[in-house]
């Protein structure tokens, strides 16, 4: 096929033999299979911010710090420089989170690097050698229901261990090859201790994945496993060996709001009597 013009530096320097086929083109990249020498990788091709339609970029970038002072002062004043550097960041960031997950024992592609906004990633195929579906694609018995969603629940947990939190998880964001799930598209993770939207988004991507696999087992429905971890996160005992139970009591305790109005009605009614019987004794004086 036409070599795209992202792809032809890369194939002028020699990192890339030959463009074989477009995969996916998604939100925010478009995704080849290209030859490298006798193997055959990924190219993720970021689109550019103008161009990508990933909604709420700035909760996901929350928390990013950047070790460069001058590039994050340009980042801040969003300068042209500060910009190009921002968008820089947007790209390296997920070949950063999968050289840290790899290395903290959850299934992801093995990135080769990013080259001018090109990811070259590992290929994940499966037993035929084919490109392995997505999650979504696929259909299971309940019995592999439970224990892929047990693979995936280790593997969000030993991901929040190392800091992160995917943001995006769901079916169309897990590919199975005969190993089991690998986790892919990782430019929006967010950092759990910075990111001020972490735990909502945790819990978010233990929902998506735990409703997936409830179609196939209907009882992983009742399982708490996002409150679980982040209790656990929160008071500093989670590890990557932590055996999850997926429950969590929850308090009983609710608010009564009809309570805690008339509470602040009668506060505010005080502090008006107050005020006027200042004013009563100035106008006495």
């Amino acid at each position: 096929m036409k070599i795209p013009k992202r792809i032809q530096p890369l194939v002028d320097e020699g990192l890339v033999d030959e463009v074989l086929s477009q995969l996916m083109s998604g939100k925010e990249a478009t995704v080849y299979t290209v030859r490298c020498g006798d193997q055959i990788k990924c190219a993720k091709v970021y689109k550019e911010a103008n161009q990508r339609s990933f909604k709420k970029a700035v909760q996901y970038q929350e928390g990013r710090k950047s070790k460069n002072s001058r590039r994050a002062r340009a980042i801040q004043k969003g300068s042209k420089y500060g910009k190009s550097q921002q968008e820089e960041a947007w790209q390296n960031a997920e070949v950063d989170a999968l050289y840290l997950l790899a290395s903290s024992g959850v299934r992801v592609p093995e990135p080769y690097g990013c080259f001018d906004g090109v990811l070259i990633m590992e290929l994940i195929t499966d037993d035929d050698g084919s490109v392995a579906p997505r999650l979504n694609d696929i259909s299971m018995d309940a019995e592999q229901a439970r224990e892929d969603h047990a693979v995936v629940m280790v593997y969000i947990m030993r991901m929040l261990c190392a800091g992160i939190v995917h943001g995006d998880l769901s079916e169309f964001n897990v590919l199975v090859d005969q190993y089991g799930p690998v986790i892919i598209d990782l430019p929006q993770a967010v950092d759990a201790s910075s990111n001020n939207n972490a735990k909502s988004m945790l819990i978010r991507d233990v929902e998506n994945m735990t409703t997936y696999y409830a179609q196939y087992a209907p009882e992983l429905a009742e399982t708490k496993y996002a409150l679980e971890m982040w209790a656990l996160y929160e008071e500093g005992e989670l590890t990557p060996e932590t055996e999850l139970t997926g429950l969590f009591a929850e308090s009983d305790e609710s608010a009564d709001v009809d309570t805690v109005l008339e509470e602040i009605k009668a506060a505010f009614a005080e502090e008006q009597s107050r005020l006027e019987r200042i004013r009563e004794a100035n106008e006495d004086e």
